[in-house]
This record gives C-alpha cells, structure tokens and sequence, in this order.
C-alpha cells in the first residue's frame, strides 16, 4: 500500500486585498468549531455585522506583513513541505484548512501519485476545536465522499512529546543567546473558555480554575488550556528558566464571550507598568509565523510594551522551516511509514 503524507496549516486570503480577506474570513468565522454557535445566529453574526466591518481592518494588518513571494504563512508552508519532502522517499503534499490551497486538492495530489494511505499532518501542537478538530473532521467528511478507499491516519498532538519541547527549546534558545530579557511571555492563541469545556470528556473535570489543568486527568488529552500550560512548565523546565522570570498568556480573542486568560495584549501593559525594560514572547501556539505572530505580536504588541516604558521587546520567530524541526517532522514521517500500525 503506497503511503503518503499531508501537511496541513491554517490558511491565508489570496492577497492583502479587502475582497480576498473577506472571502478568507467568510469561510474560516463561519466554521461551527470556530464560532461554535447555532447557524442561524453564527451566519446573523458573521454575515450580517462581521463581514461588513472587520475585512478592510484586517486587509491593513495583512498589508504589514505581507511579502513580495505572498502571504507568510503560505511561503513559511511550502519551504517546510519542500525541506521535509528531501527527507523522506514518500510524496509530500500541502494544504490548508481556510482558503483556496484546500485539503481535497491536497489529497487529490496524493492520490494522483498512487497513494493509497495518507498520513495527516495537523501542524499544531496543541489539540483544539478550532485547529486540530475541524481538520480532521474534513478530511474525513472528504475522504467518505471523494475518496471512500483512501485511508488517513493522524499525528496526535504533539505538546508534550520530549523531542519537540527540545526542539523548540533549542529555538528559544538560539533566537535568545545574545539578548537580554527580564521577562519571557509565552502567548498561545486563544479560545472560547466553552470550548474548553465542550471537549471535557468527563463532563465534570474542566473548570477553568486554578486547578484542573495540573490535575491529572483523561481531560487532558483534549485540553488545549492545559496542553498550552504544559508546553510552558516543560520548556521552562529545559531552559532552567526561573519562577516569576516567565508567565503564559493568550491572544487573538474575538467577541465579547469569556476567553481563555490572561489575555497577551493586557499582560504586555501590565509587564511594562511593573517596570519590566526587557522582555521576550514566544509563539507556541503556531509552528508558522503569521498574522497572529508577525502583526498582532511583532508590532502591536511591542508598541504596546514601548507606550508602558519598555525597552528591548524580542518576538522569538516560530519553528518555521528551522532545520531541526524539519528532521523532527521528517523522523516522525518515516517511523509511521514503517510502522506495522501506521499509528502516530
């Protein structure tokens, strides 16, 4: 049976432009795992007052960051496909969750080269509704419809596999060795505080207190809070980080509904109210940088810590197509390929 792998990252508009931005937020807000909420009032919502606002203000942040080769996201993608690609005999495709780059094409791809079992590869590190969860769903939503003998297997979360904090520890570590920084922020994109507790397979475990996520549970496996808070306690543990030298936060929050806390942009202002002249903020959340990265945290946030009397403001770049994570990706890709239960 030919095997085959597919990488799939978030997605980007065609262009920086509001028509394609709209199109782009069309599709991703309209997702039931992004707004969770019923159909009529979701499409009320995103059709009828988000859509008619938010797409030139996002244009304008895409404009920021975007390249001359196109949108970040897409270019970071293709290089890691491309690298990875060199590592490993099986083909490699490409896709994205929103946009015109679309998981059907990616499979379609695979299966245009023989390749009867593929190999899904949600780039994200931690499981959510939003990431991992309406991927999968998809794909298996694609494959029952346009490819019924194709089979798909899929990378589990990864947040606390050792060989990945060590990779991304060696990262923060490399993009930190000759800056200094009283403080490190890791941000984590955020989520509704329901999604958390719709994935509690419990029903009962996942409070949002100050407790349950370090309180062992079979909850843990689709927490995305307490997956954010491990991959902090583990890489702080790997780089010997000291207590009250760095802190979690979450960004990105849409709406008025409770969202996981603290929020990032708010605990930047607190950081430089509290004297803090320089600090640091990784990404875990996105193994591409992006808007999120490249726009929300780059130059909003650092303009932010600067109007609070901050000096030195270090964004550490996400794993991209660093050359470590590419062997770690690859090495993965391989182990499944000759695994006898093409498992990950």
């Amino acid at each position: 049976m030919k095997k085959g792998v597919l990488l799939v990252n978030l997605g980007s508009p065609d262009s920086p432009e509001p028509k394609d931005v709209k199109k782009y937020l069309g599709e991703f807000l309209m997702d039931e795992r992004v707004i969770d909420i019923p159909l009529i009032a979701r499409t009320a919502l995103v059709k009828g007052i988000i859509l008619k606002t938010r797409p030139k203000a996002s244009a304008a942040a895409y404009k920021k960051i975007w390249w001359e080769e196109g949108s970040p996201l897409i270019v970071i993608s293709e290089r890691l496909q491309h690298k990875i690609q060199n590592k490993t005999d099986l083909p490699v495709a490409l896709a994205m969750r929103y946009g015109s780059m679309t998981i059907k094409k990616g499979l379609q791809e695979l299966v245009d080269k023989g390749v009867e079992e593929v190999f899904l590869m949600p780039l994200y590190p931690q499981f959510a509704m939003a990431t991992t969860e309406t991927i999968l769903v998809l794909a298996e939503e694609i494959r029952k419809t346009d490819f019924p003998n194709l089979k798909i297997s899929d990378l589990k979360a990864f947040y606390n596999r050792e060989d990945y904090i060590k990779v991304l520890s060696n990262s923060i570590k490399k993009h930190l060795t000759d800056k200094e920084f009283d403080h490190l922020l890791f941000s984590y994109h955020g989520v509704p505080e329901r999604h958390i507790r719709k994935r509690d397979i419990t029903k009962s475990h996942c409070k949002i207190d100050g407790s349950c996520c370090i309180t062992p549970s079979p909850a843990h496996e689709f927490c995305y809070r307490h997956q954010c808070l491990e991959v902090t306690r583990l890489v702080a543990q790997k780089l010997g980080l000291k207590p009250g030298t760095y802190s979690t936060s979450f960004q990105s929050r849409l709406g008025f509904d409770p969202w996981l806390q603290p929020y990032t942009d708010l605990t930047i202002e607190r950081l430089g109210k509290e004297g803090i002249k320089n600090m640091a903020i990784v990404t875990p959340a996105f193994v591409s940088d992006c808007l999120e990265t490249l726009e929300e945290i780059t130059i909003e946030g650092q303009e932010i810590f600067h109007e609070m009397g901050g000096h030195e403001f270090t964004t550490v770049p996400c794993l991209n197509d660093d050359d470590e994570w590419v062997t770690l990706l690859s090495q993965w890709i391989n182990e499944w390929a000759t695994s006898k239960t093409t498992t990950a």
